[in-house]
């Protein structure tokens, strides 16, 4: 028995760290998850020598819920991933989402069991990643975009969504630096200072002006972060629709339009660091 699932990263609009509400959108990079059935135990792996403690706590969570028992049933599980880890792009939340959903297929298909709903695979992916120690907030918006694709605007809080719709096709240009960032790292205490500033850039994303909201968004965090916010007006001033720092960093994502990607493009050449091109995506994680 196997099962493959794809499962896509996000770019963040509003960072719920400060406030507890959130808004993120789908983007076209993603990990993918085979999984398969073995005689006995858990084997967990990846492409980028990332620790497996995350991966394992998703495939035991699902196992509890159906009450597996691992030394009489086996998962094999490899993800590969094209999403920079650690860098703001819901590395985490895709890798969470696409074991879950891969686990429960497999367990579902081989016992002929009720699959879990969105919703259940979702939560189980945020509480394992709590548990890991991998979020702040629990990441719902990043969950949910990550899982649905498109965008979303979330009590992250409650676990609610405010917003839950389709995104323009826009190409979406990431900018890397060389460095990476961990959540882990940062201090919400120092973010929720800003948090009337933020609010004031939810409310742009509760009226869907995602745009001015990303944008607002970025340029705040960077200052509370640290973060060079003349990286998102470079891109600006290149003629980019939005732009602004995703999740804590470390990367900076813009929204253009394909007569700009290779202007925005350009402006980034002067960073240490690479460009990735990409687009939004609408998919979701799907098995494939």
């Amino acid at each position: 028995m196997k099962k493959i699932v794809r499962s896509p990263g996000s770019a963040t609009i509003i960072n719920a760290i400060a406030t507890g509400f959130g808004s993120a959108f789908g983007i076209g990079l993603d990990i993918i998850c085979e999984t398969k059935t073995l005689p006995d135990s858990i084997n967990c792996s990846n492409d980028v020598g990332a620790d497996t403690f995350l991966m394992e706590l998703c495939v035991e969570k699902v196992f509890d819920y159906y009450n597996i028992n691992k030394e009489e049933f086996g998962i094999d599980i490899k993800t590969k991933s094209n999403l920079p880890m650690a860098s703001g792009l819901s590395s985490s939340s895709a890798s969470s989402n696409a074991i879950v959903k891969a686990t429960s297929l497999v367990i579902c298909d081989e016992f002929d069991l009720k699959p879990l709903d969105d919703l259940e695979i979702i939560n189980m992916a945020i509480d394992a990643s709590l548990d890991a120690g991998v979020t702040i907030t629990g990441s719902f918006d990043d969950a949910t975009a990550s899982y649905f694709g498109g965008v979303v605007v979330t009590d992250n809080k409650n676990r609610e969504f405010i917003i839950n719709e389709k995104m323009e096709d826009y190409p979406i240009l990431v900018y890397m630096p060389n460095f990476y960032s961990k959540s882990g790292d940062s201090n919400p205490a120092r973010m929720k200072l800003l948090s009337p500033l933020v609010e004031t850039a939810f409310g742009f994303a509760k009226q869907k002006e995602y745009f001015k909201a990303l944008t607002l968004n970025g340029l705040i965090y960077s200052a509370t972060l640290g973060f060079d916010a003349t990286i998102a007006i470079d891109a600006l001033e290149a003629g980019a629709i939005a732009s602004g720092l995703s999740g804590t960093g470390s990367s900076f994502v813009a929204v253009v339009d394909n007569d700009v990607i290779d202007d925005v493009e350009e402006s980034w050449g002067k960073y240490e660091g690479n460009v990735i091109r990409t687009k939004v995506d609408n998919d979701g994680c799907i098995e494939i």
